[in-house]
């Protein structure tokens, strides 16, 4: 990636002014992944917009079996996570397997493994058997994130941002179900090969300015790593 100019405030003799520096940013795909309402699309938002990147959302509302799965899970529980494997797998091949789009800097607020770990969640046994057979198939297909961004939220703060935004069909998720699939994620991360960037947001709002700062200046850093903990507040 080219380098990025960004405007700073520096203290000089005559008080603060604006001083123009360079930073290389190392990561080119960027990938925010967490539990229902951890804020996964607020923050790709704001980096995408820092570093001019192209964003890539999640499409969850034109899935037509998500009301219905809310409502009823044992019944479509296969036909949802197959729909939103599909949808991801599309969405995702479009940017991510384009040249031309690939050539710039890309932000998604998911990766194609959410949908692994939902069915495991979510389905029996041998329905669980089959889709992992084709996610597996999926997932060799599609480029691995420069740097994965976990969001790790408390059940409390990710009910109270539910109810926040306000989707009907959300409104009756249990604090068990959020526990499981947290509980999913962190048995993948404890695996999965980095870099990985898990934040502990229990007192972060990336809508505040400071709290976003400390996020941008970590990555623009420098820093290695394979795993790294940030706390902001």
């Amino acid at each position: 990636m080219p380098a990025v100019v960004k405007e700073k405030q520096a203290p000089d003799q005559q008080g603060f002014k604006k001083r123009v520096y360079l930073y290389r940013m190392e990561y080119h795909f960027i990938a925010i992944e967490g539990n229902i309402g951890a804020g996964k699309t607020t923050l790709a938002h704001k980096l995408a917009q820092h570093y001019n990147a192209r964003l890539i959302l999640e499409q969850f509302a034109d899935n037509p079996f998500l009301p219905r799965f809310y409502e009823d899970k044992e019944r479509y529980a296969f036909p949802v996570e197959l729909s939103f494997l599909a949808e991801r797998y599309s969405q995702l091949k479009d940017t991510l397997l384009n040249r031309e789009l690939f050539q710039q800097m890309i932000v998604a607020d998911y990766t194609i493994i959410k949908s692994q770990l939902f069915a495991r969640n979510n389905l029996g046994p041998d329905e669980y058997e089959l889709f992992q057979r084709m996610a597996e198939i999926i997932r060799t297909q599609l480029p691995r994130p420069d740097l994965l961004i976990y969001l790790h939220s408390p059940i409390a703060k990710l009910q109270q941002q539910i109810h926040q935004r306000g989707r009907p069909y959300e409104a009756q998720i249990a604090d068990e179900y959020l526990q499981e699939i947290q509980e999913a994620y962190m048995q993948y991360l404890s695996h999965e090969e980095g870099p990985i960037l898990m934040i502990d947001t229990t007192w972060t709002d990336f809508n505040k300015a400071e709290h976003f700062a400390q996020l941008t200046d970590f990555l623009e850093s420098g820093e290695t790593f394979e795993r790294r903990s940030l706390f902001i507040k």
